[in-house]
């Protein structure tokens, strides 16, 4: 059953340790059955309740999974190897069209604004006891807000799009609970959910977005919240439409206490129109990140939602971090009021990237998707096989399975730093890699 490894320890705390350890190591692999809870206590000397207490520990974290009589077992996608560890190992030499970043020409220069928020913090330093939210930052997200028609709610700002996810599935949710996420989805959540001792429950999503009828299962079976990325979904290129969100609005009327997290992926690179679903449930939250358009190392998401989840991330943000750098979110007012980005070039650009391989691959019977972001998706049969053929041919490329947990397989093209004379070039290696492809959805 564990072959050579032995669990150790006498108190829940150390048995536990001892199997995350291991798995974090490998010497437990996924899917590895863990020892009956009597079986182990008898080995160890120890109450059948501390090794009961050491397994709800793991579960809670993400570590193992229990099926009943069918016992405890090593999850497929452990925590303690979380997705972002499988990335690939690009050669040198090797197109590196898999990791998911924007394009730096694309990026604005930080020098001006940083140096002018450093200049305001020499004359009026942020001391213990000041406001969280720079409120020039507050001002100018609410506008943006407003013109999206999110409803109305408290500004509160966390250290990126995940920070936020975090929190606000944190203040609401309970260890066991269910949330539906998308699949093929972003990784990071796809991670973040099980390590926060929730199970993940999968929705299906099309180039519209998350498919309803999907979500309706998924809540009916009991999920308490649902997270939805309404443009430039990671890593198929969905956006929410128009009849989409109508749709998800009316199925989220019939199930008001659902958690509803919506992150704006393409905030500011993305000139699709916005169609929240915020305001149909009575919890939910609205996420958006600075880090596609001005850059991954400005570590800040501006956050929305109804009074009482705010309050909340608020409170448990004070025993933490207790804020976000205000030179930070200074720096950010700077970017956002001087025009720093402008979204209509920068969605034209990535468009005509992703336009450019999808028609190639199209002129060689590959399907592939991507409405909108930085993204394309394209469905094989096999996609370790297709990574390492493209690997050898020079193009790097990510496999599906960091996104995936039951959507068929896939590969995920980054078309950031791709130039539309180059869309044949790849499209060939793909074609080659995994031949024409019958048409299907990638749900």
């Amino acid at each position: 059953m564990l072959g050579e490894y032995r669990i150790e320890g006498r108190r829940a705390a150390e048995i536990a340790a001892s199997v995350e350890r291991a798995v974090g190591s490998g010497e437990l692999e996924p899917g590895q059955l863990l020892p009956p809870m009597r079986e182990l206590a008898s080995r160890l000397e120890v109450n059948p309740n501390t090794v009961a207490a050491a397994y709800r520990t793991l579960r809670e974290r993400g570590v193992i999974e229990t099926e009943g009589r069918r016992g405890s077992r090593v999850r497929s996608k452990p925590v303690t190897t979380a997705r972002e560890l499988s990335r690939l190992d690009v050669p040198t030499g090797v197109r590196n069209l898999s990791d998911g970043n924007p394009d730096p020409a694309l990026l604005p220069s930080l020098v001006d604004a940083l140096t002018a928020a450093a200049e305001l913090a020499d004359r009026e330093p942020t001391l213990y006891g000041a406001a969280a939210v720079e409120p020039d930052l507050a001002r100018l997200a609410r506008a943006d807000l407003d013109a999206d028609e999110v409803p109305d709610g408290p500004v509160v700002v966390t250290s990126g799009s995940l920070d936020a996810v975090e929190r606000v599935l944190a203040v609401h949710l309970r260890p066991g609970d269910a949330v539906a996420v998308e699949d093929p989805g972003w990784h990071s959540v796809l991670d973040l959910v099980p390590a926060l001792g929730l199970r993940a429950v999968p929705v299906g999503v099309d180039a519209d977005g998350p498919l309803a009828a999907d979500v309706r299962a998924a809540l009916e079976a009991g999920a308490r919240a649902l997270v939805v990325t309404d443009r430039a979904q990671n890593p198929t290129g969905a956006a929410v439409s128009a009849s989409r969100a109508r749709a998800l609005r009316a199925v989220l009327g019939e199930y008001p206490e659902t958690l509803l997290v919506e992150d704006d992926h393409g905030h500011r690179i993305v000139d699709l129109p916005l169609h929240p679903l915020a305001g149909v449930t009575r919890h939910w939250a609205f996420v958006r990140s600075v880090a596609k358009a001005y850059g991954p190392d400005l570590r800040l998401a501006v956050l929305t939602g109804d009074d009482v989840t705010m309050d909340r991330v608020q409170g448990r943000q004070r025993l933490g971090p207790g804020w976000v750098s205000r030179v930070l979110q200074r720096a950010v007012v700077r970017l956002w009021s001087s025009g720093a980005v402008d979204t209509r070039a920068v969605s034209s650009a990535y468009g005509r990237r992703r336009d450019a391989l999808i028609a190639a691959l199209a002129e060689r019977g590959i399907e592939a998707y991507g409405r909108s972001g930085m993204n394309v998706w394209v469905p094989v049969p096999d996609e370790t096989g297709a990574v390492a053929r493209l690997l050898h041919s020079g193009w790097a490329v990510a496999p599906g399975a960091r996104f995936r947990m039951s959507a068929p397989p896939g590969l995920r093209i980054t078309v950031s730093t791709l130039d539309p004379g180059e869309a044949g070039r790849v499209a060939e290696a793909i074609a080659s890699a995994v031949g024409p492809a019958p048409a299907r959805r990638y749900v």
